[in-house]
Formats: C-alpha cells, sequence, structure tokens
C-alpha cells in the first residue's frame, strides 16, 4: 500500500491539477508546475538541495545547470542527469534534489541539461539535443573539473528514455564513453502495453490515459515510426553498454518498462542491478518529501555510481 502522506498527495494533485489532453493544456501545464515548484511548499514536497556549488551555462540556447561539490580538484566523475516529463514537461530545476545529492555523495560533477520540448519540438529533438549535451559534457568536462573519461548518464522516466537512447549511440558511434547508466523509472516503449500500464492505469502522477498523450505529442507526425531512439527497448542489439542501474516503483503504469529492459540488457551480457520499490509510485523521486522511499533510492544510486567508480563489478537484484 501507498504510505499515507502519498496517498494525500495523490487525492489532491487529482483535484486541483487537470491532466492535460492536447498541446494547449500541455504547455499550459508547464506554467502551473512551475509555480508549484517554486511555491511555498517546494521544500516540502521537493526535497531540500544538498549544499553544493550551482552554476548554469547556456549551450546553443540551451540552459544546462552544473552541480559541484565542495573540495572537487580535477578529474572529478561526471554525471549527466536528463529530466523527466514525458519529452513535452519540465526543467533541469525539477531533479535538482537528486542531482545535488548524487553530486554530494559520490563526488561527482552532475550536469542537468535542458532539451527542447514537444509538442513545439516533437522527436527526435529530444534526442538530438540530449546526444549534443554528451557530447558537449566530454569536449568540456576538464574545464568543469571533471574527467571525460568518467561519464555516466541518468535519468528518470522521459529522461531514462533520454540516457538509455544516448548511452546506445555512444556505444554505435564509438564514444563519447559513457561508464554508466542510472535508469529510473524509465520509458523505453513507446507503443506495447505491458501488464502494469492496466494494473496502475490510474496511479499518482501518471495514468495510461496521460502515457498515450504525452506518446502522441512527442512523436507528432512520426507516431507509429518504431524507430529505437523513440523506444530503445526496440534496439537490435543491447550488448556491450555501460553497466546499469534500473529503478523501478510498484505503483507505476511503466513500471514493466523497467523490468523489460533489464531483461534484454542481462541477456546481452550488460551487467544490471534492478531494485523495484514496493511503497512507491511514478515520479517519486522527485517527490522525496511525500515518497519515503526516495531516500533509500538516492542511497543506492549512489552506491552503484561509486561501485562503477571504484572498478567493482554490478550484482544483480
Amino acid at each position: 500500500m501507498l504510505p499515507l502522506r502519498t496517498r494525500i498527495f495523490a487525492f489532491l494533485q487529482e483535484r486541483l491539477v487537470k491532466a492535460p489532453l492536447n498541446a494547449e493544456e500541455m504547455i499550459a501545464l508547464r506554467a502551473q508546475r512551475e509555480g508549484l515548484r517554486t511555491g511555498p511548499v517546494t521544500a516540502l514536497l521537493f526535497g531540500r538541495p544538498a549544499d553544493v556549488e550551482v552554476k548554469e551555462t547556456y549551450v546553443d540556447g540551451r540552459r544546462f545547470a552544473i552541480y559541484t561539490p565542495p573540495g572537487v580538484g580535477e578529474d572529478a566523475p561526471v554525471v549527466i542527469n536528463y529530466h523527466g516529463g514525458g519529452w513535452c514537461l519540465g526543467t533541469p530545476e525539477q531533479s535538482a534534489w537528486v542531482s545535488s545529492h548524487v553530486a554530494a555523495g559520490t563526488g561527482s560533477i552532475v550536469v542537468a541539461p535542458s532539451y527542447r520540448l514537444a509538442p513545439e519540438h516533437p522527436f527526435p529533438a529530444a534526442v538530438e539535443d540530449a546526444w549534443s549535451a554528451l557530447e558537449w559534457v566530454a569536449k568540456n568536462a576538464s574545464d568543469l573539473g571533471g574527467d571525460p573519461s568518467r561519464i555516466a548518464v541518468m535519468g528518470d522516466s522521459a529522461g531514462g528514455n533520454l540516457a538509455a537512447v544516448v548511452s546506445l549511440m555512444a556505444r554505435d558511434a564509438g564514444g563519447p564513453s559513457v561508464r554508466a547508466q542510472v535508469l529510473i523509472y524509465p520509458a523505453v516503449e513507446m507503443y506495447e502495453k505491458f501488464p502494469s500500464e492496466a494494473a496502475n492505469a490510474n496511479g499518482p502522477v501518471l495514468t495510461s490515459t496521460q502515457m498515450s498523450t504525452f506518446g502522441h505529442l512527442y512523436m507528432g507526425s512520426r507516431y507509429g515510426d518504431e524507430s529505437w531512439q523513440a523506444s530503445p527497448l526496440r534496439a537490435p542489439s543491447h550488448a556491450d553498454l555501460p553497466p546499469a542501474h534500473i529503478i523501478t516503483a510498484l505503483h507505476d503504469p511503466i513500471r514493466d518498462h523497467g523490468t523489460r529492459y533489464a531483461e534484454v540488457l542481462r541477456a546481452a551480457g550488460t551487467p544490471v542491478s534492478l531494485v523495484d520499490y514496493d511503497t512507491a509510485f511514478h515520479g517519486f523521486m522527485s517527490l522525496p518529501g511525500v515518497a519515503p522511499a526516495a531516500r533509500e533510492a538516492l542511497a543506492g544510486i549512489v552506491e552503484f555510481l561509486r561501485d562503477v567508480d571504484r572498478g567493482n563489478s554490478v550484482s544483480g537484484h
């Protein structure tokens, strides 16, 4: 069962936030969400960021938030964190709690890039921007105090999709080098409906209807396109990819996306740790104030990245 605070949050959200059903409503929702994120209940819902330095830079008109922990010298690990939001919503700041605490907990420089959003910029705009962000970080890691050979990618939901996609693209292109991928309830299949979607069709934060809206707006005129850059589960090969840490939530309609992706990675010989949180829901890592499991999941991410950085093998779950 979901914790009481989670059930209260879900009850209020269902009554206060109208689910967008078209492009105009999706765009309008962005301002409403940002107002909530910067309002008086911010810390209660979204958690307090860790005490790290936060800077901004702009790359080709896209804003990057850069989280640097105290005492970083040279050659620090670097983590690129792609935000979620169904490829239609979100900003780097909605993941500030995770980005800052991963930076503090691992001694990594965390780069959180923005990317173009649908419906104004449909697929593959987000993929192009995610790839450009990886290339930029690899080229400029040394200037940030980081090591270009120690880059990991991370993302939640749509951001998990982008992290998985750029890991595949980097393998196929022979670089940049990606040493690990952290996929937080990733969306890895654009069309097929798995059992978790029916089981959690009206779950908190994300419903089956909303999944369809996001998919149609993201793919736009290319809806139906089976490209693996939209659905990384469909990639012809999942071999020779960096070790993955995949987080799923029991009360999430896309829970099975994470478990299916773990299966194909393992079948191809890619090391995977898969952790399911039975009191959690879609989006819980951005809402530590209403999701007690978020702190446990954060600790697991930090442990995974530390292990990879030390050259330890990834243990399966």
